[in-house]
């Protein structure tokens, strides 16, 4: 795990809450002698800095990171996995098979004694590495006692999830947990405003100058992060080292100079929902769709997109479904209606659609 290392201690700093995500795994582990365990929720609500935190909790566990530059391919993974196992458990013989290698550290395992393996955004990965019709990254569909997988992942069509699995699973959704999340963004955001903390950074600064009391900053950031992380990371993080000395509390949602991780986020975004090297008839499409899925700010449906740039419904679904981890979707008097997952990321596409 000595390659994570660094990936982990990043994706854990300043972490705050998710007690209930951690209560779920507990629980799920207790319940059962194997099996999969997969967080899923959309990019930035916290997913990676999840595992980080658990492995560093469970420094037993095996961690694998497939958004780590060249860790997206199966054969790299069998052999990382595989070496961090023979690391770990010095018993074991090492094999090309994953699945081999498992049963024999179920077979050294004690009584209750458990293997987790965790692994992060796992859609992250290249599917054309793969075998058609095998799981993903080719985990194992029976599991032997004691073995346990903790998986990260994007919302995804249950259809499409790579994963053919007979073993005990349970998928937890962040996005069906707000008043939980929405509990650990404010004690995220509390911490900045302690009396030690703000001291120390030019956020103090940036309240009085713009007289906003700390609990109008509190409320405002809430419901502008939409329980998004990253946004609040790295919005806090520009406030704190005081690049955003002349901007409004009202135009912070809308202001980019300074947040160059979010843009470069938004901007892998973008490439994964339209790839620069896609055909152009496709290209041109999606273009269309989302040229107008920016302009609306509450869900909208196919139909209507599909009304207004005149294509065929059908081909405008297909559109959305390839970018459903980009996008909340709602029912809607029997429609189903689609939006982007956070105000921010909208804001962003607006701006690129208009100087393409």
């Amino acid at each position: 795990m000595t390659e994570f290392q660094q990936v982990i201690l990043e994706k854990s700093q300043n972490f705050i809450g998710r007690k209930f995500v951690f209560t779920a795994v507990s629980n799920f582990f207790h319940r059962y002698d194997r099996g999969y365990f997969t967080i899923v929720g959309a990019p930035g609500m916290g997913k990676s800095a999840i595992l980080a935190k658990y492995v560093t909790e469970h420094p037993e566990a095996i961690y694998y990171n497939v958004q780590v530059v060249g860790k997206n391919r199966v054969d790299v993974f069998v052999a990382t996995i595989c070496k961090q196992i023979v690391e770990t458990r010095r018993e074991t013989r090492n094999c090309e098979s994953l699945h081999s290698l498992l049963q024999q550290v179920s077979d050294q395992l004690q009584f209750q004694q458990k293997f987790i393996i965790a692994i992060d955004a796992l859609d992250a990965i290249d599917r054309t590495t793969h075998t058609l019709g095998s799981n993903l990254f080719y985990l194992p569909r029976y599991l032997p006692r004691g073995i346990y997988f903790l998986l990260t992942r994007r919302p995804y069509e249950r259809k499409k999830s790579g994963l053919l699995i007979e073993a005990p699973s349970q998928i937890l959704n962040l996005a069906e947990y707000p008043e939980q999340n929405q509990e650990d963004v404010q004690t995220y955001i509390r911490q900045y405003l302690t009396p030690v903390n703000i001291s120390s950074n030019a956020l103090h600064s940036w309240l009085i100058n713009h007289h906003i009391h700390p609990q109008e900053f509190l409320e405002y950031l809430c419901a502008k992060s939409e329980n998004n992380f990253m946004y609040l990371s790295q919005i806090i993080s520009a406030l704190c080292e005081g690049f955003y000395s002349h901007v409004s509390l009202e135009a912070l949602n809308t202001t980019f100079p300074y947040l160059s991780g979010l843009e470069g986020y938004y901007q892998q975004h973008l490439q994964t929902m339209i790839p620069p090297n896609a055909p152009s008839c496709k290209t041109e499409l999606k273009l269309s769709v989302l040229k107008v899925l920016v302009q609306f700010s509450s869900p909208v449906s196919a139909e209507v997109i599909a009304h207004i740039i005149n294509a065929d419904e059908y081909d405008v679904e297909e559109v959305l479904e390839n970018w459903v981890e980009f996008l909340t979707i709602q029912q809607s008097d029997r429609e189903i209606c689609y939006s982007f997952y956070h105000d921010n990321f909208r804001h962003f596409l607006s701006k690129q659609t208009n100087t393409s």
